[in-house]
């Protein structure tokens, strides 16, 4: 009887082991807002990615300069220390509190490894940037940026996220956030973001 509870209570340990295990590699390989991850190195693994505005502090919230009730300009975007490997960088902005679900305010891939920032007024007339960067589609069905809209009521939270990654990914511009995704699967070396709320 001792023996089989000894037997029993190995075998529980071994299942909680192999889900603790199972889940690790869940997280790792799971959909992060929809591209996954792939295996990092253990130097990028180890590696921030830190990202700031001088536009509006993290979690504050967003002047309405960078939203439709003023000029509706895209807001400054730095970072520093890529992952080695990084090839390119991507960047989403969306809106996960929109009535009709998280509505993408502006979708940009192909940038440079070298590029650290963005400055305050991405041009909306351009769907490929002088640097190489491209921009996408949102979901107001435009090129570039469109910023915060919101019906009026509580705050809206507004996430720029920022993906290092390790290849150029050769889309078209003009295309959409899905497509970037789809893309981007298994291609992310690390990411970061940055959130700032409007309400009217």
């Amino acid at each position: 009887m001792k023996a089989r509870r000894v037997r029993s209570a190995l075998a529980l340990a071994g299942a909680a082991v192999l889900f603790v295990a199972g889940g690790a590699r869940a997280i790792l390989r799971s959909p992060w807002n929809g591209p996954f991850f792939s295996s990092p190195s253990p130097e990028a693994g180890a590696m921030a990615l830190p990202i700031s505005s001088s536009s509006f502090a993290n979690g504050g919230y967003i002047p309405k300069r960078f939203t439709c009730d003023g000029a509706d300009v895209s807001p400054e975007l730095s970072w520093t220390n890529p992952p080695p490997g990084a090839q390119s960088f991507a960047l989403i902005a969306d809106d996960p509190d929109a009535p009709v679900g998280t509505w993408t305010h502006w979708v940009l891939f192909d940038l440079p490894p070298t590029t650290r920032s963005l400055p305050e007024g991405v041009s909306k007339l351009m769907d490929k940037l002088p640097d190489g960067g491209r921009q996408g589609l949102n979901d107001f069905g435009k090129i570039g940026y469109g910023g915060p809209c919101p019906p009026p009521g509580k705050a809206h939270r507004y996430f720029f996220k920022l993906y290092a990654l390790d290849r150029k990914l050769g889309l078209k511009p003009g295309s959409t956030r899905a497509r970037l995704e789809q893309a981007m699967q298994s291609h992310v070396l690390n990411e970061a973001d940055w959130m700032g709320k409007y309400r009217r």
